[in-house]
């Protein structure tokens, strides 16, 4: 019997790469984490599943909570599931997974240096 996996990782990334470049930066990075470790063949289904779920509800319009309607309270249910997942599979995160992680947030976020110009 064949593993089949039935997470379509091109449509999931790109839906948590168009999110990361809105939020910036510092919010991106846990939930960048959590798609590696997600794809770590490693970490074990129930860790998954989580993570999925927290993802899930990050990228789909469905919400508890209405961001639309109560702006602050309506983003709090999606950094609450995100940190939850995050802290529960935080032990999962290798230092290449650090590496990769950085090395697409120095990509999609550079820093720019600037030049004092005087007279």
């Amino acid at each position: 019997m064949t593993n089949q996996t039935r997470i379509n990782y091109p449509n999931l990334w790109e839906k948590l790469a168009a999110y990361a470049k809105k939020a910036g930066r510092v919010a991106a990075r846990p939930v960048l984490l959590l798609y590696y470790v997600l794809k770590n063949p490693a970490t074990p289904k129930s860790d998954k599943l989580l993570i999925i779920s927290a993802l899930s509800y990050l990228v789909l319009p469905i919400d508890l909570i209405s961001a639309k309607r109560l702006p602050i309270i309506g983003w709090l249910d999606e950094a609450v599931s995100i940190a939850y997942a995050y802290k529960k599979t935080s032990k999962y995160i290798t230092p290449e997974i650090e590496s990769e992680v950085e090395s697409l947030l120095d990509k999609w976020f550079p820093e720019f240096e600037y030049e004092i110009i005087s007279d």
